[in-house]
């Protein structure tokens, strides 16, 4: 896939483009902001909100299994959809403890918007609707190394 899109380069990748970058990393620090808040009126302990902050990070593990598996595993981790599923079922449900841990998830996915780090193509990790990352973002390359059916 080119790289150049209209003279400039680093488009051509499926990101996002400025200033709209901008307003979805905006957006994730409203989210974490109101999920943080949001915490706060649960009355929920603190310390687990530190302890299971960075869980959903585990899905980098999918990496081990590929970039498309690794892609897969990401996204499914840094969706919303999981945390307003989660919430949803613990209203739906009456199981109230579960909202905390859906708030958290959902503060996780707003930190890592607002840090740029986006869903994940199949092409390799640097690769998300926010722009490049890591390695790829200063190179042009993937940080982890594509199999070859990932042309």
């Amino acid at each position: 896939m080119s790289d150049t899109v209209n003279g400039q380069t680093g488009f051509g990748d499926g990101a996002v483009q400025p200033p709209l970058r901008g307003v979805l990393r905006l957006e994730g620090a409203a989210l974490l902001a109101l999920a943080v808040l949001f915490y706060h009126q649960l009355d929920a302990g603190w310390w687990q909100f530190a302890l299971l902050f960075f869980v959903p990070d585990l899905s980098f593990l999918g990496y081990l299994s590929g970039p498309r598996i690794g892609a897969l595993a990401y996204n499914c981790a840094h969706s919303l959809i999981g945390p307003l599923s989660l919430a949803g079922l613990a209203q739906l449900t009456g199981h109230g403890d579960w909202t905390p841990l859906a708030t958290i998830w959902a503060a996780h996915v707003g930190f890592d918007r607002m840090l740029g780090y986006g869903l994940k193509y199949g092409r390799g990790f640097g690769y998300t609707h926010l722009g490049r990352i890591g390695l790829a973002g200063r190179t042009g390359q993937s940080a982890i190394p594509l199999s070859s059916d990932n042309a």
